[in-house]
């Protein structure tokens, strides 16, 4: 049986743009299950080379939208560089289509980010014996061969990439086993914030099935839809993390010059360019 974790005072992981490039905006990253603030580090420095301020919080599921909204204000600061975005993975992307939805917010986001989107609907159980997993410093309850099958399945649901793996293994602050627990109830109810999204999700992601993504695309007013092949949940830390920060890096762009996100630049060699 998986014990959810006392809720923590919420440490902010910061990343500057380099010394003498002004910022081009804030980013608030809300973690997924298992995760925290400094699972993002390789995700923030990237970002932050491209010029923007990257925060990401050690908040948890079960943090309520309130908690949640009071902890993004305070990590984004007085005055923080515009546009401000809200990027969630897993449960932290339903934190942030719930925060985003909060008319009286404190801070309003201009857009939001949802990586590998939590399943908001029961589905099958995953192909694992994770039920051993417990505990806040990533140790397991398990022993044994067991203990290194169910890490090994959470490895194989969360990312392919091997720095990660070996990353996210090394992290004593890492809980593991919390991947495959339930998603907290007050996160399940549909929500459709009135922003310009970008829905970013894995073509085989185990947890979270892509049809999903799509669906909750569909629904929101101004959402793109961005399917990384072969990519499985943790999309932010997965094998084709480079291709997913760029492709963050030019939807912002795209924001920060109109918020109906027109193209900036047109790829193509037939009648049907691609537009970014």
């Amino acid at each position: 049986m998986i014990t959810a974790p006392a809720v923590p005072a919420t440490t902010v992981h910061s990343w500057q743009p380099p010394t003498g490039i002004l910022p081009r905006g804030t980013l608030l990253v809300l973690p997924g299950r298992g995760e925290h603030g400094g699972t993002y580090e390789r995700f923030g420095r990237r970002l932050a080379a491209d010029g923007y301020v990257v925060h990401a919080l050690d908040t948890v599921p079960e943090h309520t939208v309130r908690e949640v909204l009071t902890k993004v204000a305070a990590a984004a600061g007085e005055r923080p560089a515009a546009p401000i975005v809200l990027i969630g993975s897993d449960t932290g992307a339903l934190q942030a289509l719930h925060a985003a939805a909060d008319t009286d917010a404190p801070l309003a986001p201009a857009g939001l980010i949802l990586a590998g989107t939590a399943p908001t609907t029961d589905g099958p159980a995953p192909a694992t014996g994770a039920t051993g997993a417990t505990g806040a410093t990533g140790a397991t309850g398990a022993t044994g061969d067991d203990q290194i099958i169910d890490w090994e399945a959470e490895l194989a649901a969360r990312t392919a990439c091997p720095t990660h793996r070996e990353k996210i293994t090394d992290d004593r602050e890492f809980v593991r086993g919390r991947l495959f627990g339930p998603v907290p109830a007050h996160l399940l109810p549909d929500t459709r914030p009135d922003l310009p999204v970008l829905v970013l999700h894995g073509e085989a992601d185990p947890v979270s099935p892509l049809e999903q993504a799509r669906g909750l695309a569909e629904r929101l007013p101004h959402a793109t839809l961005g399917v990384l092949h072969e990519g499985v949940h943790d999309v932010l830390n997965d094998a084709t993390h480079r291709t997913t920060a760029a492709t963050i890096v030019l939807w912002l762009e795209r924001l920060r010059a109109d918020r109906e996100m027109s193209p900036l630049l047109t790829l193509g060699t037939g009648a049907h360019p691609a537009h970014s």
